[in-house]
């Protein structure tokens, strides 16, 4: 027992230590886990023989993870992707299968070990892709979407590879591979429901088992949640949630099947269950410690001594797979048009090799498929591709994006042909809703915007607007900005929108500035700089959301307005106080302890505004409100 605790304590510390500092290195988690694994594993020797077991049992983390996105899956969404997974995704693992076992065949291997190694190079990493699309927001992405397509059919891919591989066993490889297994030699032992079962027999007892997981879902799912949501006990549901996802993992190895394929299938069908939310609030912790205990053990796994024996060779394998996946990849990308950066990215995040690689090459030792030494050697160049994976989203971030970022910038300034009353800067969200406004008032506007993109999405809804960085004089000048009355800027760059303001204020002091906030801090600094009005992008949609609340919970709608009116004109008091001590520090924290004090303050005024009895008499600022007609229900939303 205390071995066990050791080990555990061991793993923990190594990701406690690397991972935050990774993290702050901007190396990203993964790279955290896997760096900690190679630290404990290979260079010190503090973990050894048991990685590999640990490694199975860790794998689990990336089942749990399939069950979280087939929770995120609505079956018609599921549906509507069926071109990107079954086109992009069948033609990624055909392609990179075909590449691989020629480039095999032309070394003079055998075609039955050039397919099976073409099968295995053709999975990609779900934990890590996955994961970092998470971290880094990219999951929404064109690039991310396309390359989450092809995933979910690569997952989907193992249930024919693991019933094709036997098929292409070699007779001479049968008693030396009995005797090579050694890492992998617990898979012998496993239970199975299906073996020595025949064809049709076999087929039949598939299809009963997705059948159960599917009608289960749907019909027994939610009845035994509500009973057990019923007991108010939290760890229950816990354990409710830990019972189903690892008992469809287990039928599914009982009957051959992926694992990952099942909880993923189970998870589409509770897409729409009310428990959702639940399930997925208990699962995610144990989702993301195995993924971490995963990528520890891949680091850990590393042999030295055989890669040091084969260093060139590895060293090239690794390189030839990633290049030769990436090269597949991008082709299919123009072919699917996927354009500029998400090209990349959808390119550089599948070009390793995945975390199913490992149990295929175990599969096809096991079926005597695959030499054990040639098996031992693939498994590193697997480790390593996946290991290299991080660096190719730094080289992304640092290198590829940016260059697509200043391409943008570069194309030539519109020619403006028009002039109007208000020219806007920035036609983002926040400057859309401004520009609409303004254009259905019969006010002329000039609409400028330095995202071409934007730009370009705009016209094809008939919204007029033109490519230029704003910040420049010149563009100013073009678009008439001389005989202009107004300026709003509501551009994304903070440090930009307040140069944006003291250049215009100095130069054309005649001409109102209404400017974005993004915060208190923000709008400080926007009004230090001279704008004329300044609006927080949030202020308004949170005061209307918590009246909302307020009426929701059963306030009346009149004292709703009331209370809303009191809140700003405790904000604006106190507005004037807060921007003082602000601008008293002229160096460093501007938070002292005098803004401190009068941030307590605010608190307290809203608070003493609150409490005022509104019902005798009207505050002159809130006699515009008319009390609602006498048969007004109150839960009548306004």
């Amino acid at each position: 027992m205390t071995g066990y605790f050791l080990q555990a304590f061991i793993y923990l510390a190594a990701a406690v230590i690397a991972v935050p500092i990774a993290k702050r290195l901007g190396l990203g988690s993964i790279l955290g886990y896997l760096i900690a694994g190679v630290v404990i594993g290979p260079v010190i020797g503090l973990v050894g023989e048991e990685t590999a077991s640990i490694q199975h049992f860790a794998e689990f983390g990336v089942v749990m993870m399939l069950f979280l996105v087939g929770l995120e899956l609505e079956p018609k969404m599921l549906w509507a992707m069926r071109n990107r997974l079954m086109g992009l995704g069948g033609l990624q693992v055909v392609g990179t299968t075909a590449a691989v076992m020629g480039i095999a065949l032309f070394f003079g291997q055998p075609w039955t070990i050039a397919l099976t190694i073409g099968l295995i190079f053709a999975l990609s990493s779900t934990a890590i892709v996955l994961q970092t699309f998470n971290e880094k927001g990219l999951s929404k992405t064109e690039g991310g979407k396309n390359a989450f397509s092809v995933l979910l059919f690569q997952d989907i891919a193992v249930i024919p590879m693991l019933a094709f591989i036997p098929l292409l066993a070699l007779p001479d490889l049968i008693e030396k591979a009995q005797q090579a297994v050694v890492a992998t030699a617990e898979h012998n032992d496993q239970l199975s429901l299906v073996a020595g079962l025949q064809g049709w027999v076999y087929g039949l007892v598939i299809s009963a088992s997705i059948v159960l997981v599917v009608v289960g879902g749907h019909l027994l799912s939610r009845p035994l949640f509500r009973f057990v949501a019923s007991s108010g006990l939290r760890e229950i549901f816990t354990a409710t949630a830990l019972m189903l996802v690892i008992g469809i993992a287990a039928l599914m190895s009982l009957v051959g099947l992926s694992p990952a394929l099942g909880t993923f299938l189970a998870g589409v069908v509770l897409a729409n269950s009310e428990f959702r939310h639940e399930l997925e609030s208990n699962i995610d912790p144990f989702k993301g410690l195995l993924l971490g205990l995963f990528f520890i053990t891949v680091g850990a796994g590393i042999d030295f001594a055989i890669l040091l024996d084969d260093f060139f060779l590895i060293i090239s394998l690794t390189v030839a797979v990633m290049l030769l996946k990436a090269i597949v990849l991008y082709l299919l990308a123009r072919i699917f048009s996927i354009k500029n950066s998400d090209r990349w990215l959808f390119t550089l995040s599948l070009a390793q090799a995945g975390e199913f690689g490992f149990v295929l090459l175990s599969f096809s030792v096991q079926n005597h498929v695959l030499p054990a030494e040639i098996a031992q050697t693939l498994a590193l160049v697997v480790a390593l591709s996946m290991f290299l994976t991080p660096g190719l989203f730094i080289l992304f971030d640092k290198v590829i994006l940016p260059r697509f970022e200043n391409a943008s910038n570069d194309r030539e300034a519109d020619n403006i042909d028009e002039k109007g009353t208000v020219i806007i800067a920035g036609i983002g969200r926040f400057g859309q809703i401004i520009n609409r406004l303004l254009v259905s008032n019969g006010v002329k506007t000039v609409v400028l915007d330095h995202q071409a993109d934007q730009v370009d999405l705009l016209r094809k809804i008939n919204t007029k607007a033109y490519f230029g960085d704003v910040t420049r004089p010149q563009l100013l000048h073009t678009a008439g900005i001389e005989e202009a009355v107004m300026l709003v800027v509501a551009i994304d760059n903070q440090e930009n929108s307040i140069n944006l303001v003291k250049y215009v204020k100095h130069t054309y002091p005649h001409l109102k500035v209404l400017a974005r906030a993004f915060d208190r801090g923000h709008s400080y600094l926007l009004r230090s700089a001279g704008a004329d009005y300044i609006e927080s992008e949030t202020y308004h949609s949170a005061l209307e959301t918590g009246a909302q609340a307020l009426r929701s919970l059963g306030y009346h709608p009149f004292l709703v307005e009331q209370q809303k009116a009191a809140y700003k004109r405790a904000e604006e008091q106190q507005s004037d106080k807060l921007y003082q001590a602000w601008t008293d520090e002229s160096e460093g924290e501007r938070f002292d302890n005098n803004y401190r004090k009068l941030f307590i303050e605010l608190e307290a005024n809203i608070k003493q505004e609150m409490a005022k009895d509104r019902l005798n008499k009207h505050s002159g600022s809130e006699r515009g409100w008319s009390p609602p007609p006498k048969n007004y229900a109150d839960d009548e939303p306004r």
